[in-house]
């Protein structure tokens, strides 16, 4: 099995690596990718260190499976030249999500539409992910109407120059800046880039993906997203509207028999998902659910994922394990 992981000296790339050595991927020839300036830099695998090649060499080689974590327009570039060469891309960059012809893949939901004809696979936004994790086993149940959220989000989804801004804040020093404005004991309601609507870019992903991973557009979402100064870990307040009534016992027992959900929720003990006890991990955490007393139909959650795990590396090996368990590649 010979895989690619483009954009591997970058910060998702290497929780790529890491997740694929965690996960004994059988990776039997890994061709680390990046741009011209890294090409020819060790990265450590396993109990190996491989070269950094470039994207052109990359699609020579012709590996059976290419993880990309380079941005969209590289993605935009590169996926189908390698999809024509036969590999089979996982992207995890936006370029692809809302193309018709791409299917959006959170495994423990809709793994089962993939086939062999497609070649180049989307994964989704990290908030998105976590989000329709917890969303999918209860719509089932009693059919979303209507979802608002609210994220709160580390400052590791913008990449390592956030995190430097962050970290140089803290410790009072000047560097570059990531954000137009302090991080540090802030919140800034700017994820992403503002649209001509209002809204930005990784509040209309929330709005269009959980619709697109479901297959399903009886139901809408409206979100808000918050950068806040956490160094990983995405945080989501969710309410959610149904068309038909739950029981929260029952709510609780859906969740918890949902593979990659954990249930975090005692308030007597003080249990509850937090970004600090889901770093490092794959699953996603849910907690704080409640009905809301406003509104008929309506419960109020609260979920928490390492956005650079299950948001996004995880994610993108997972789907290349259900590939080859399919024989797909």
């Amino acid at each position: 099995m010979k895989v690619a992981v483009v954009g591997a000296t970058g910060m998702v790339g290497e929780v790529m690596l890491r997740v694929l050595a965690e996960r004994n991927f059988p990776v039997t020839e890994l061709l680390p990718v990046a741009s011209e300036r890294s090409v020819g830099r060790l990265l450590p695998f396993r109990d190996r260190e491989y070269p950094v090649i470039g994207l052109a060499d990359a699609v020579a080689a012709r590996p059976d499976i290419a993880i990309f974590s380079a941005g969209g327009d590289t993605s935009l570039e590169w996926a189908p030249r390698f999809a024509d060469a036969g590999t089979t891309v996982i992207d995890n960059s936006s370029a692809w999500r809302m193309d018709p012809g791409k299917k959006l893949v959170v495994p423990e939901i809709n793994a089962d539409t993939l086939g062999p004809e497609d070649k180049i696979i989307a994964n989704p936004n990290c908030s998105t992910i976590q989000l329709v994790m917890v969303l999918a086993p209860l719509h089932t149940r009693y059919t979303m109407k209507r979802v608002v959220v609210s994220t709160y989000q580390s400052v590791s989804g913008t990449g390592v120059k956030a995190v430097r801004q962050l970290e140089d804040e803290i410790a009072g020093v000047s560097g570059e800046k990531a954000y137009p404005h302090p991080i540090n004991r802030n919140a800034l309601p700017h994820c992403d880039v503002f649209q001509e609507n209002g809204y930005t870019k990784e509040e209309m992903k929330l709005a269009r993906e959980p619709q697109k991973i479901l297959d399903d557009r009886t139901f809408s979402v409206t979100a808000t997203a918050v950068r806040i100064p956490t160094a990983g870990g995405h945080s989501e307040a969710v309410n959610i509207e149904f068309r038909e009534d739950f029981d929260l016992d029952e709510v609780r027992q859906i969740l918890s028999a949902t593979p990659g959900v954990v249930l975090q929720d005692d308030p007597a003990t003080n249990t509850y998902p937090m970004p600090v006890l889901a770093h490092g991990r794959d699953e996603v955490f849910v907690g704080r659910i409640r009905r809301d007393e406003s509104q008929a139909k309506t419960l109020n959650l609260w979920i928490v994922a390492d956005n650079l795990r299950k948001g996004a590396a995880t994610n993108a090996v997972q789907i290349a394990e259900h590939l080859l368990e399919r024989g797909l590649v």
